[in-house]
């Protein structure tokens, strides 16, 4: 196990504190180093591995990473997860930490606290990433600290956010449409709104619609048609017109209206419709 680990596991947490709140409370007890406190225990760390050192150090800063967070809450993400982020980067300044350099740790660790804070941020704050390069990750935290009204920039902020962040015109709108983009679930309900955008799942293509299918479909019923067409000229004309007015007529006669007609019983209709039907299936199996 690293020593970063080592110090991690024994570094208070929002979650076993009960609530944010408690813990905020509890690192805010914790003293704050004098400068010869801290390069003391920096180069106890540092020369002789002492991981108690270490844990002094992390201990009388996680304060200053609530102090960061804070600046990050309008990003939609949990102050605690916020934290633990900036606890891991305040871990991993004081690893690097050299004491002769003459700065104080605060100001070395507070680079490595925001660029884990950065990583998380970028990593939940969409489904989908939206900043994958160096530049483009500037440019979103830039952007949103440079935009100075709701809704979207008119072309002279956007302009003055380009130069400013000597970048270009085109990046800066793309980066913003990104920003004002929000995540939709994929087969998302319709509700009752109808100003509402359709989910993605909309926009799949039909599977009926496919020309092939479509053209077998009408190929089928043009086959299926010319059958029907061929088994009833087999048939005789009186055959012909029982079936036509017993399945393919509206209304559809009954078989006493057709043995009254015909002047034969309704058991005498219904063998001749059975003997038609039979015919007609030879037709179609063949």
């Amino acid at each position: 196990m690293t020593s970063t680990a080592l110090i991690a596991n024994n570094l208070p947490v929002p979650s076993a504190l009960g609530s944010l709140d408690a813990y905020i409370a509890a690192v805010n007890r914790i003293p704050v180093l004098s400068a010869e406190e801290e390069q003391d225990l920096a180069r106890r760390y540092r020369d002789e591995e002492d991981l108690d050192a270490a844990k002094s150090l992390v201990l009388s800063h996680l304060r200053f990473v609530v102090h960061v967070a804070r600046g990050y809450q309008g990003y939609g993400l949990g102050m605690g997860d916020l934290i633990q982020e900036g606890n891991i980067g305040l871990m991993k300044a004081v690893k690097r930490f050299d004491p002769d350099q003459g700065v104080r740790l605060v100001s070395f660790a507070v680079h490595w606290i925001r660029a884990e804070m950065h990583e998380f941020i970028l990593r939940n704050w969409r489904i989908v990433k939206v900043a994958t390069t160096k530049a483009q990750r500037k440019l979103f935290f830039n952007l949103r600290k440079s935009k100075k009204r709701l809704g979207w920039m008119n072309a002279e902020e956007v302009r003055a956010v380009a130069r400013d962040l000597n970048v270009s015109e085109r990046e800066v709108l793309e980066m913003e449409s990104r920003l004002s983009g929000r995540d939709i679930a994929f087969d998302a309900p319709t509700d009752s709104d109808d100003d509402a955008p359709p989910s993605p799942v909309a926009f799949l293509p039909d599977p009926a619609a496919d020309p092939a299918l479509a053209y077998e479909r009408e190929s089928h019923e043009e086959d299926q048609l010319e059958l029907l067409r061929e088994s009833l000229a087999g048939l005789d004309q009186r055959s012909r017109d029982i079936i036509r007015r017993r399945f393919l007529g509206e209304p559809k006669a009954t078989l006493q209206e057709l043995a009254d007609e015909y002047g034969v019983s309704a058991e005498r209709i219904r063998q001749i419709e059975a003997n038609a039907l039979k015919k007609m299936r030879a037709v179609f199996a063949a």
